[in-house]
Order: C-alpha cells, then structure tokens, then sequence
C-alpha cells in the first residue's frame, strides 16, 4: 500500500508527485498528489470526467492547494496511466468502490480526519462522486458536482434497450464517444490540448455506458438521502 514517488515539474513552485495505491484486488491505481511543504490539515480530491485522466486537472489542483490543504487526482481504472482495458470496468460499483478504498487509504497514509475532505467530481467522475457519497455516506466536508452526466444523451431511438441486448448478446463490448473538443471548450489552447493528448480513450465499456445510466436514475430518485452539503453547476 505504500505510494510510489516520482516528483514532476509543474507550472508552479508546487510540484505534482506521481504515485500508485493498490486496491483490495490488486490493481496499482496511479494518481497525483499536489502537497504543501508541511503536514496537510485539509484535502481536496478531484475525480476526473469519462474518458480522460488526472493530468488534465493540474491547473485546477494547483489553484485549490494551499499551504495546510493537499489535492489529489486520480486515474479511475481503465484511464489514464491506471492499469486495464480502456474505459472499462467490472461494474459500475466497482469504479465507486475504488473512490472509497482511495480516499480512505489517503486519510491514512497522509493523516487527514475525512472530514476535512472535501471532493470535486466533473461529469462521470461528479456520478461516481455522488454514488461514493450516497452509497457509503462518508462524512465529508462538501462535494462538488460539476456538470454530473446524470442523463446522457444518446442520439440513436431505443440506445439503451438495444444496448443491453447487445452486451447481453455479446455483440457490443464499446461505444466511441461523440464528445468532440469543441463541445468541452472555447479555449482553442485547451481544445488542442484534450485532442493531442494520447493518454484521452474516446470509448467507453457498454456495461459501463448502461450502469451509469442505471446509477444515474438511482440518484436522482434517491437525492433526500444524500446529507452531504453539495453544489452542482450544469454549466
């Protein structure tokens, strides 16, 4: 469970550390870790949007940090530099079950009380965020949920029928993304930056596609019993 060290330049004087957790299966999840040069009081953990990985919230973690707060990034499995088949997993609930073995190894091996957590999730990584929240009711600070992909929009009549029997069938295992680079932002630096980016998948498991949207239902019916304090931006 230690955390392997690889300090990387930033576009600060706070640096970035890379490092691994494993998971109660065995995966080395990879992540980053934005620190102050003393002990951290507070933590803030961001979860990345499908398809893409904690590389690409630098500019936001470095903005958050602060002299007594760490933030942390992670690699949901099957993204990034973490370990499986792109966009892929077991289940749905194995992605939020990752989100609780991370945090709770982070309170551990950096001394933070979970109630100085506060998490910050965009997009499929704000439903893993909720579902953690919902689901295991830790007692964090607040959580951020920026854009939650609570209804993704699927364009073709009947997509979510004909995708169950399709992976019931064995006939489609991934789904590309229609997300193209324009639709994230104006910024044509960040644009260009989401496009060249190699460690960017565009597909997405079906199993996943179908347990999101699933999970997605379940939250929205069941919202009363999330405690948390929460804010949730659509744009």
């Amino acid at each position: 469970m230690s955390p392997m060290d690889a300090p990387t330049v930033g576009q600060s004087d706070r640096a970035a550390c890379e490092r691994t957790f494993r998971t109660r299966d065995g995966v080395d999840l990879f992540y980053r870790a934005w620190l102050p040069g003393g002990a951290a009081a507070k933590a803030v953990v961001l979860f990345h949007r499908g398809h893409e990985h904690s590389g690409r919230l630098g500019e936001l973690a470095r903005e958050l940090a602060s002299d007594d707060t760490a933030v942390f990034a992670w690699d949901a499995r099957g993204h990034g530099r973490s370990p499986g088949e792109r966009g892929y997993a077991d289940h749905f609930a194995t992605l939020v079950k990752d989100a609780d073995e991370f945090v709770q190894f982070l309170c551990r091996y950096h001394d933070i009380p979970i109630e100085n957590v506060a998490a910050v999730g965009h997009s499929v990584g704000a439903v893993v965020l909720a579902a953690w929240v919902h689901d295991f009711a830790p007692p964090i600070r607040g959580m951020v949920l920026a854009t939650p992909a609570l209804r993704v929009k699927l364009y073709v009549p009947l997509a979510v029928p004909l995708l169950r029997l399709g992976w019931a069938m064995g006939f489609v295992r991934h789904v590309k993304s229609y997300v193209k680079p324009a639709m994230l932002t104006h910024d044509p630096r960040q644009a260009r930056g989401y496009a060249d980016d190699p460690l960017v998948s565009r597909q997405i498991a079906v199993n996943i596609l179908l347990e999101l949207h699933d999970a997605a239902t379940r939250l929205i019916d069941d919202a009363a019993a999330i405690r948390t304090p929460t804010l949730s931006r659509n744009a």
